[in-house]
């Protein structure tokens, strides 16, 4: 993943509206823009434009299935920012618990 790829990523998860669209897309995929805007407080174009945003940060890829656009979540770009960012900050504390644990069951 680039770091382009990753400003796009950090961009749109930063936005409340677009994480739930992501939620939504998560609980069932293969949603259409209608079913995405039915709990949405909002127009049918401002939910176009945070797909748009979701899907140019890879987070969103869609497939049309005859007159229908469907929206599925892609969770790669979210998997690469973990590996990249998350899990190694994760590895020293895993490593200190399983030292302590080591630790404490010699005491016992």
């Amino acid at each position: 993943m680039e770091k382009r790829d990753d400003d796009r990523v950090f961009a749109a998860l930063a936005d409340r509206t677009r994480r739930r669209l992501l939620d939504r897309l998560f609980a069932g995929s293969g949603l259409t823009l209608g079913t995405l805007c039915g709990r949405m407080r909002m127009t049918r174009q401002a939910v176009s434009k945070h797909l748009a945003i979701l899907e140019r940060a890879r987070l969103v890829v869609t497939h049309w299935h005859g007159r229908e656009k469907l929206h599925y979540l892609n969770p790669v770009p979210i998997h690469e920012v973990q590996e990249r960012w998350i899990a190694k900050f994760e590895t020293g504390r895993l490593q200190a618990l399983s030292g302590l644990k080591t630790q404490l069951e010699r005491k016992s």
